[in-house]
């Protein structure tokens, strides 16, 4: 099997492209390995589309970078049978690996040699996938404020997401459209908080948004908060962080959680959702679980949570 890795030099604080041509070159692993070193934003998912069309034999891609240097690779890589997706997770943020206990055996090159390749699930909405969350609401202005200061020091890197979740505050507390799961309306009303539609389990580095997901089960956790106060959001945070705000009785009356297969979504003109932390506009669309979808290598001694 080829072996290459795609690394975006714009991920996190620094360009790892060194550091992997270096451990790569150092180890002993035994792997046929080429690197690629992205251009600029989708050039991984065009590189990627372009060597499956050409290239027929197994091939695994390691996304080097954070989540959206996974999410250009998942798109580049899905619908092509040769073809497996990996993870070097070297960004500012690597949520999805954290599904698999974290980063330490991904950036293990050692375990990644012995990696086994597993089946899971892809989320879709028309013809864009991602492999972690969608989420809108309270985590759209979340996400902008995370794009806007990642590389920002103090209030970027690891805390971007605590302060997008300051700035939601003040901007993004209630929210106006409709999410009907399987035919079924969640919010007569109209409004929400947040709503997260996760294949993973964390979203902003730290918060456990779906503790129950699992990524092979052919369906899509999701998770609505309609609007409460100010006050009352800051009390109850920490059990979003911690994953156990399904069971807490203090989110019995406003929160709605189901596993579903198709998620429609209204909302006026201008609604922004996070896709694998990629701001899209749009006011109406479906997201839809893609059971299955494509093969990712998970690494010796990374096991799921």
């Amino acid at each position: 099997m080829k072996h290459i890795f795609v690394i975006n030099p714009a991920a996190g604080k620094q360009n790892a492209f060194e550091t992997i041509r270096d451990r790569l070159a150092a180890g002993k692993f035994g792997l046929d390995y080429d690197i690629y070193r992205t251009q600029g934003p989708k050039d991984a998912t065009s590189f990627i589309r372009a060597y499956c069309e050409t290239h027929p034999d197994p091939v695994r891609f390691y996304a080097c970078g954070g989540d959206g240097t996974l999410n250009e690779v998942v798109n580049g890589a899905v619908g092509f049978p040769q073809a497996s997706v990996g993870c070097y997770p070297c960004g500012s943020g690597n949520d999805f690996v954290k599904y698999y206990g974290g980063s330490e055996a991904f950036l293990n090159l050692a375990d990644q040699a012995e990696a086994t390749e597993q089946e899971i699930d892809l989320i879709r909405v028309g013809n864009r996938y991602a492999i972690n969350a969608a989420h809108f609401g309270f985590d759209s202005c979340v996400a902008k404020t995370m794009e806007a200061v990642r590389r920002k020091k103090i209030i970027g890197g690891k805390h971007a997401y605590t302060t997008g979740v300051l700035v939601g505050l003040l901007k993004g507390m209630k929210n106006d459209c409709k999410v009907t799961v399987d035919g079924k309306l969640l919010n007569p009303e109209g409004t929400i908080l947040l709503c997260t539609v996760a294949n993973g389990q964390y979203v902003g580095g730290s918060y456990r948004c779906a503790p129950r997901s699992l990524d092979d089960d052919g369906l899509l956790e999701v998770c609505l908060v309609r609007p409460i106060s100010r006050i009352r959001f800051v009390s109850l945070i920490k059990y979003y962080t911690e994953g156990t705000h399904l069971d807490n009785p203090k989110f019995a009356k406003i929160l709605v959680y189901r596993r579903a297969k198709r998620i429609d979504v209204e909302a006026p003109e201008g609604f922004v959702y996070s896709f694998d932390g990629e701001l899209i506009t749009q006011n109406r669309f479906t997201i839809e679980a893609v059971p299955a979808a494509i093969r990712f290598a998970v690494p010796k001694g990374a096991q799921k949570r």
